[in-house]
C-alpha cells in the first residue's frame, strides 16, 4: 500500500510495508524540485535514516531497476 501527498514544495510518497510478517517501517520519499529524499525509521537505533538523491541518482536508479549487471553511465547530450 502507498499514499500520494502533493505538498506546497514537494510530493510525498509513503509506501507501507503491508506484506508478510517481519514487516518492516514505512518508508516516506519527498521529490523536491531538486533532490528526491527517502527516509525510514529505524526501530533499532531510534533514529530516522535519511538518503538524499540528487536528480541525476534517481535517473540512474530508475534506469539501474531494468538494466542487467554491469557498469554504466548515460551519454552526456550537451553537443
Amino acid at each position: 500500500m502507498f499514499t500520494i501527498e502533493h505538498e506546497f514544495d514537494c510530493t510525498t510518497v509513503t509506501l507501507v510495508d503491508d506484506g508478510g510478517a517481519p514487516l518492516q517501517e514505512d518508508v516516506r520519499i519527498q521529490a523536491f524540485e531538486d533532490v528526491v529524499v527517502v527516509e525510514q525509521y529505524d526501530e533499532r537505533t531510534d533514529r530516522m535514516n535519511r538518503i538524499t538523491l540528487s536528480m541525476a541518482q534517481l535517473r540512474d536508479l530508475q534506469a539501474a531497476l531494468d538494466l542487467p549487471e554491469g557498469s554504466y553511465r548515460f551519454a552526456d547530450n550537451t553537443d
